[in-house]
């Protein structure tokens, strides 16, 4: 059984893409990319040496480009304190007290929650800003400091 060099490339590119697959490493289907590219050669006529020339080239400037475009994209925040994943984030609550372990009992929707001051300064009464979900456990943030962020 003789394979064609196009069908060594397309499984070369099938190999990739179900290694990426078990990995999560995008990276991976960038050089599938490539692979794709040589087995297009492949089917063109091109010559092996060129065949490994483009595909080396097509992956390298798309592995390039995909790291360059997550370099310029910040990743986003935890999903902890994240609005997009939690829509308590940026919600308020209304602080009456203290206690002596740093925490407080505030009432939201319908239920007492445990608070904990994550913003800068000392912990102090008055309206807050949620900041982060953890568990049962809110994270607070003066609401005059939220406004200023």
């Amino acid at each position: 059984m003789d394979l064609a060099t196009s069908t060594l490339w397309w499984i070369l590119a099938g190999v990739l893409v179900a290694v990426e697959l078990l990995t999560g490493s995008f990276y991976l289907l960038m050089l599938a990319i490539g692979a794709a590219a040589g087995a297009l050669a492949a089917h063109a006529g091109v010559e092996l040496p060129t065949q490994t020339v483009i595909a080396a080239l097509v992956g390298g400037v798309a592995t390039a480009a995909w790291h360059l475009k997550r370099a310029r994209n910040p990743r986003s925040a935890p999903a902890e304190s994240n609005r997009d994943v939690n829509l308590d984030i940026g919600q308020s609550v209304q602080v009456t007290g203290w206690l002596p372990d740093g925490t407080a009992r505030v009432h939201y929707r319908g239920a007492m929650w445990t608070a904990q001051h994550v913003g800068p300064g000392p912990a102090r009464t008055g309206a807050h800003v949620i900041a982060s979900v953890s568990g049962n456990q809110l994270g607070l943030v003066p609401a005059d400091v939220a406004t200023q962020a």
